[in-house]
């Protein structure tokens, strides 16, 4: 069960309506790094989430908090977008703010939302829903949404740099600290799922000794000169999670050249593959 309260999580006022940066707001909503998806991510992590309830209560609560953040982001989009023109007819050349929506902004918050925000990207494509991983698995999740607020840190900051709006930049640094935060409670989940030592290699449950532990450590190297991998951390010394040494060795094919023999009759291969 949800609730609702009229009040915005954070003030968002602006200054100087800006329709070309409203476009670049709708990133923030249903862009791939944006409010929407980590916000069904979340959700969906939350319903499936087995074992300790209190992970199921961190999920659902950042949820409920990233909708309090597309709601903010909504009503920034539509506060930037007042005095957009109503009317296509204007004269471009002679209203600044017609000359960025004619030659700027998605028409879609004009035609399809009168001047307000929509689920879509700021090339007005709507978001899926293909980019939410909730896979049952508590440190498989945590894993994805680190990635997930690292990336929303990103856009954030980058449209922190687009405007000079002083009430942009406040809302944005609120929502930059909340993706500092989430980065940080995530990471922290990890590490009482065990981190490093214990939560991986994912899923944990897997007995590594079912797995080819030839290859459980190698870094294979796929230059056609058969020449050395590139050396790094991840080709010497322990493994992350402890449990092997790293190696690295240029690969060589293992299996056989495929011929999977005629197609069969009535299949719909031409006559010469049969």
């Amino acid at each position: 069960m949800f609730y609702v309260d009229k009040r915005l999580q954070f003030p968002v006022r602006v200054e100087t309506p800006d329709p070309l940066f409203a476009r670049a707001l709708q990133q923030a909503i249903g862009g791939v790094e944006g409010e929407i998806r980590v916000a069904m991510q979340y959700f969906f992590q939350a319903c499936g989430a087995r074992g300790n309830p209190k992970f199921r209560d961190l999920l659902m609560n950042t949820a409920a908090e990233e909708l309090g953040h597309i709601e903010m982001l909504a009503t920034a989009v539509a506060m930037n977008l007042e005095g957009a023109p109503l009317s296509l007819q204007e004269e471009a050349a002679g209203n600044p703010v017609a000359g960025a929506v004619l030659g700027g902004i998605n028409l879609k918050n004009l035609l399809s939302a009168g001047l307000s925000a929509m689920p879509v990207d700021s090339d007005g494509v709507p978001f899926d829903m293909s980019h939410i991983y909730a896979s049952g698995n508590a440190a498989a999740d945590m894993s994805a949404n680190v990635t997930a607020e690292s990336t929303g840190r990103i856009l954030a900051t980058r449209l922190y740099n687009l405007t000079n709006d002083p009430g942009m930049k406040e809302m944005l640094a609120y929502l930059i600290a909340r993706d500092t935060m989430h980065q940080n409670q995530w990471l922290a989940a990890l590490e009482e799922l065990g981190g490093h030592d214990a939560a991986f290699p994912i899923p944990n449950s897997f007995p590594q000794s079912e797995e080819n532990q030839d290859f459980s450590y190698a870094f294979l190297g796929f230059q056609r000169d058969g020449s050395e991998p590139v050396q790094g951390r991840w080709s010497e010394g322990a493994s992350i999670d402890g449990n092997g040494t790293f190696t690295s060795r240029p690969m060589e094919p293992m299996g056989e050249e495929p011929n999977l023999g005629r197609a069969r009759k009535g299949s719909g291969a031409q006559a010469e593959q049969e």
